[in-house]
């Protein structure tokens, strides 16, 4: 098993976790200085005195490269076979915590495993907010419940590293993508509870709240605007349309119809970032289009529901896509844009 570690300004808690790793397990340590400055030298010396393979960034490139560089680094050169632990250097995670998501990669292998904290006791209350915020927003667009979806603390085996050096990400905002994308690759999350711990108030970290909380949530608000744009021309479609046939079915089909072309457009070409050619777009056109066939029935029926309850289109048509909206947020994320990626199979001899 390898321990992962990422390090930007790293203190001595880095020093004492690589000699407490070491003292309790025979496992290898690969550090990412991520263009902490010569200042820091004393500390990476001393990690690569004790046994660290110590990589160099020479320029602060962020967490999620600091993390694909170990990954490549470990499929390329190294004879790892049982799987990576990623943790923090700033004193966050326990040894025996570290152990025990080693443990669940042996048992789960093709998993990601999750270290999740229970934020009990003395837990900073920006934290204890940007936590519940983003689990809120990440089970609403996935459909999934991660109770701790900012942890670093992660396992891997090494039939999934392949897949997470593609994964889009360069900072902060690497590890939710990471989460956004893995459902959609059947890959399954195996959870481990871990102590929440939080160093001097968690002055050490280095995350940005303003430009890392737009990075992380950045997956999440493409996959919304992109809604967003879908539901304005399909808004400004249905009053356009019943004014000029005075059908609201006709206009509820031609707003669906033109609405939908750009939602799948825009999913297709910026929210998911998959090239648009051949076999798999028909294939994922078909799909998105019989997930259209639900909603618009699903719209109509509402719509006339409300009206005929005497609420006015206008409100009736706010309230309708409000009730469809997470359902086609879910759909579109689990169904219509699943990739069938072969790069993770479950297959042990995949990276031999």
């Amino acid at each position: 098993m390898t321990v992962l570690i990422p390090a930007y300004k790293p203190g001595d808690k880095l020093v004492n976790l690589v000699s407490q790793i070491k003292a309790s397990s025979v496992f290898t340590i690969v550090v990412v200085n991520d263009g902490s400055g010569s200042e820091y030298d004393r500390i990476f010396n001393e990690v690569e005195k004790l046994g660290c393979k110590v990589l160099v960034h020479r320029t602060n490139r962020g967490k999620g490269r600091a993390l694909k560089t170990g990954f490549e680094y470990i499929l390329k050169k190294t004879g790892e076979v049982d799987g990576v632990v990623t943790a923090d250097a700033d004193g966050q995670h326990l040894v025996p915590d570290i152990l025990s998501v080693a443990a669940s990669v042996i048992a789960y292998p093709g998993s990601i495993v999750l270290g999740e904290r229970k934020f009990t006791g003395k837990v900073p209350l920006r934290s204890i907010i940007g936590n519940k915020i983003t689990r809120l927003v990440f089970s609403l667009v996935s459909g999934l419940e991660v109770r701790d979806t900012q942890t670093g603390l992660r396992g891997f085996s090494m039939s999934v590293l392949s897949w997470l050096v593609t994964v889009e990400g360069e900072r902060f905002e690497y590890e939710m993508n990471m989460l956004l994308k893995a459902k959609n690759c059947n890959i399954e999350f195996k959870r481990v509870d871990i102590s929440t711990v939080y160093p001097e108030g968690n002055h050490s970290s280095h995350f940005h709240t303003v430009r890392d909380s737009v990075l992380v949530y950045l997956p999440i608000l493409k996959f919304c605007l992109s809604s967003l744009c879908g539901a304005a021309v399909d808004y400004a479609s249905l009053f356009v349309i019943a004014r000029f046939t005075g059908s609201l079915l006709i206009a509820v089909v031609g707003a669906r119809v033109l609405s939908s072309a750009a939602n799948f457009i825009l999913n297709r070409l910026f929210v998911f970032s998959r090239a648009a050619s051949g076999r798999k777009t028909i294939q994922t056109a078909l799909k998105y289009y019989a997930l259209v066939c639900i909603i618009l029935a699903s719209n109509y029926f509402l719509l006339r529901f409300f009206t005929v309850c005497g609420i006015r289109l206008f409100w009736s048509k706010i309230l309708t896509e409000a009730i469809l909206f997470l359902f086609s947020y879910i759909m579109q994320h689990l169904f219509v844009f699943k990739s069938k990626s072969n790069l993770v199979n479950r297959k042990s001899n995949a990276l031999s």
